[in-house]
């Protein structure tokens, strides 16, 4: 009963954010008409890239590209497979677009790509359900309502759930190096925990809450330095749950905070203090905020090096895509928190700083949005390139900040 009790209290604060909104309603929560501009210009390019791109890179008998993710060193559009971790994330921009807005034709565009995410939800091979799906068809659903679209998200949550070990508490991360990990859990897991939540809410079966919530403690027991810094992977003996190791995948070293880590953790524990009204995960927010915001090697721009601890600092890539990620979650803890003045006004001044020095010209970029993100450094991959989750998330604080400056709740899905 107090699940359900706590579920309630979520769904009514989310009321508005899955009410249905006309294209009036969406046009009224208009960005910055220069940004939203060029969103538009670059979206419209990226739409016709992208069937080019997948035209290109095709091969006989493997999965089509269905989705744009970034630049290849030589400047090329790079599409990838529904299976790619980050399809999602293409398609869920373009939902937004449709409500930043009201225009029929970015509805349209989101519905090709997200039919094209769908086939996701039965993928019990990756932990990447929330980014891939949630981030499509869940945004999807909140702004249409669409039958379909619940039945697909109530489906990918089943198979999430599949990768659950109650022994170690968590949902397995990744399937692959099983040489290096045993049961490996990445901070990134934790954005993947609110289609769990969704789930629950939409059909009233709390085991997903459950998992959801046990995924989420562990990660807080383990996850996490003394400063609040997060481990990028932790592996766990999955007979046991012990521990057996923490380390980095895509930070500079395994004590270092990895940026995008860290931005993960922040986004994670505010969206689960939503969901739950758990105190303890409002006060872990807090402090990785405060992690973040007060590290010595952050930017005075606030946009984080890839990696805080990364020994070329100044002269190390940024990752614009983790500057949006902050900013996001910052907009939504600001909301919570008694600091919420102070959150919200660096957040404020981050996306003012992407807007203007992070963002592609017009015409430029295959239509990519944002500029120098980093993927993966240790891999030499995706340095100083537009990423897909970076416009996505971008474009959700956009949002973010326009509904609280019109004294509205967040419209969070």
């Amino acid at each position: 009963m107090q699940i359900i009790n706590k579920i309630n209290s979520s769904a009514g604060y989310l009321a508005l954010g899955f009410a249905l909104l006309t294209n009036q309603a969406l046009a009224q929560t208009g960005l910055p008409k220069k940004t939203l501009q060029l969103a538009e210009t670059q979206a419209d390019l990226l739409l016709k890239e992208t069937p080019l791109a997948a035209q290109r890179a095709a091969v006989p008998g493997k999965a089509p590209l269905v989705s744009p993710r970034t630049l290849s060193p030589t400047g090329e559009l790079v599409a990838v497979p529904a299976r790619d971790w980050t399809s999602g994330f293409f398609p869920g921009y373009l939902w937004l677009l449709y409500q930043a807005s009201g225009q029929p034709k970015w509805k349209a565009a989101a519905q090709e790509y997200t039919a094209r995410i769908e086939p996701e939800k039965t993928n019990a091979t990756t932990h990447d359900m929330g980014f891939k799906v949630y981030c499509s068809v869940g945004t999807g659903y909140r702004l249409t309502q669409d039958a379909h679209y619940k039945a697909v998200l109530l489906e990918a949550a089943r198979t999430l759930s599949t990768r659950f070990n109650p022994k170690v508490g968590a949902i397995r991360s990744w399937d692959h190096h099983r040489e290096t990990w045993g049961f490996p859990v990445i901070i990134d897991n934790m954005l993947n925990l609110e289609l769990l939540f969704a789930a629950t809410r939409l059909s009233g079966d709390s085991s997903f809450y459950k998992i959801a919530v046990a995924h989420a403690n562990t990660t807080l027991k383990n996850h996490f330095r003394a400063d609040y810094s997060s481990y990028h992977v932790v592996d766990y003996d999955s007979a046991t749950g012990r521990v057996v190791k923490k380390n980095t995948h895509q930070g500079y070293a395994h004590e270092s905070a990895w940026a995008r880590g860290q931005a993960w953790a922040l986004y994670g524990y505010t969206m689960c203090y939503r969901e739950t009204k758990n105190p303890a995960y409002l006060r872990q927010a807090e402090h990785v905020a405060d992690f973040l915001l007060h590290h010595p090697n952050l930017p005075k721009d606030l946009i984080p090096y890839w990696d805080f601890n990364a020994p070329g600092i100044p002269n190390e890539p940024r990752d614009a895509s983790a500057g949006a990620v902050i900013a996001s979650g910052l907009l939504e803890l600001s909301t919570y928190s008694a600091q919420g003045a102070t959150y919200r006004r660096q957040a404020n001044q981050m996306l003012d700083n992407l807007a203007k020095s992070y963002t592609a010209q017009p015409g430029g970029s295959h239509g990519f949005l944002l500029l120098h993100s980093t993927g993966s450094k240790p891999a030499n991959s995706e340095i100083d390139v537009p990423l897909s989750y970076a416009d996505y998330y971008f474009m959700e604080a956009l949002l973010r900040r326009q509904a609280l400056e019109a004294g509205k709740k967040l419209s969070v899905r």
